[in-house]
C-alpha cells in the first residue's frame, strides 16, 4: 500500500478506480482506518471504483492503521484536515468529492470551512454530533479506546498529552457538529447529502438540523440501514446525488493536466 509523507507524518492510504475523484473518511472515530470500510453500511470503495477514483486513508494515530505523526494538541481537527488536503495535492488532485462516515461528518464541514473551491459535492453517512444529553461521550469513547493503545505503541505520547488533545478536539467546542458553527452551515453553497443515523454518537437531530440549515442540502430516506434491503436505496441516492454534481469529464481532465 502506498504513503503520503511529509515531513514526520506518514500517511497511508489505498486509492483504486478510475474517474473524478471521490475522498473517502471512514467512520471508527480515531481509530478510522479503511480496512474498516468493511464492516461499514456499505464500502465506496467497492461501490464507486467503477465510476470514480475513490482514495481513501488510516486516519493519523489510528490505532489498527498505519499512518503516523505527532499529536497536534492545539489544532486536532486542523491536523486531520492537513493531512487529507495534503494527500489530495500529492495526487495532483486539486477538485474532489468527498463521502465520510461517523466522524468523517465534522472532518467534512472542517474541509470545507478550509478549502470549500475544491470540494464539489460531500455526502455525510451517519455524522457524528453533539448531543446534549451526552455531553462527554466522545471524550469518554476515545480515553479509553484510543488514547492507551496509542501511547502503548508510541513512548513519544502521554496521557496526560491525550487528555490535552481530547480537550481540544472534543470539550472546547463542544455544540452543533463540532468543526463549524451554524452560521458557517447556513452559507455553506456546496451541495450535501445526508443519510442520518440515530445512536448515541451520530444524532439524529444534528444530521436533521444541519440539512434545514444548508441551503444546497439532500437527505436520505430513514431510516436507510435498519435492513439490508434498505441499503441499496441509500447508495442509489449517494450514485445519483454524485452524478449530478460531477464536473464534466472534459473539464476535469483540462484542470487535472494543468496541476501536473
Amino acid at each position: 500500500m502506498p504513503f503520503y509523507e511529509k515531513g514526520d507524518i506518514r500517511i497511508h492510504y489505498e486509492e483504486v478506480g478510475s474517474g473524478f475523484p471521490l475522498l473517502v473518511i471512514p467512520g471508527g472515530g480515531l481509530n478510522s482506518t479503511f480496512a474498516g470500510l468493511a464492516s461499514h453500511p456499505f464500502n465506496p470503495m467497492e461501490e464507486f471504483k467503477g465510476e470514480y477514483r475513490v482514495i481513501s486513508a488510516d486516519l493519523r494515530n489510528a490505532n489498527g492503521g498505519q499512518s503516523l505523526g505527532p499529536l497536534e494538541i492545539d489544532r486536532p481537527w486542523d491536523a486531520y484536515s492537513d493531512d487529507q488536503l495534503g494527500l489530495m495535492d500529492h495526487l495532483c488532485i486539486r477538485e474532489f468529492t468527498v463521502l465520510g462516515f461517523c466522524i468523517g461528518g465534522p472532518l467534512i464541514w472542517n474541509l470545507l470551512r478550509r478549502a470549500p473551491e475544491r470540494i464539489v459535492a460531500a455526502v455525510l453517512a451517519q455524522p457524528s454530533g453533539f448531543r446534549s444529553e451526552m455531553p462527554d461521550l466522545f471524550y469518554q469513547n476515545n480515553i479509553k479506546g484510543w488514547g492507551p493503545a496509542l501511547c502503548a505503541r508510541r513512548p513519544d505520547i502521554t496521557m496526560e498529552m491525550v487528555d490535552a488533545f481530547l480537550n481540544k478536539m472534543y470539550r472546547n467546542n463542544a455544540d452543533f457538529v463540532y468543526t463549524v458553527t451554524r452560521d458557517f452551515v447556513r452559507n455553506c453553497q456546496t451541495p450535501i447529502l445526508v443519510l442520518p443515523d440515530d445512536v448515541p454518537g451520530h444524532p439524529y437531530a444534528v444530521a436533521m438540523e444541519s440539512v434545514h440549515l444548508a441551503p444546497n442540502a439532500q437527505v436520505s430516506l430513514y431510516p436507510w440501514k435498519a435492513s439490508k434491503d434498505q441499503i441499496p436505496l441509500a447508495v442509489r441516492h449517494v450514485r445519483t446525488f454524485l452524478r449530478a454534481h460531477r464536473p464534466a469529464i472534459a473539464a476535469h481532465q483540462a484542470m487535472a493536466a494543468a496541476a501536473q
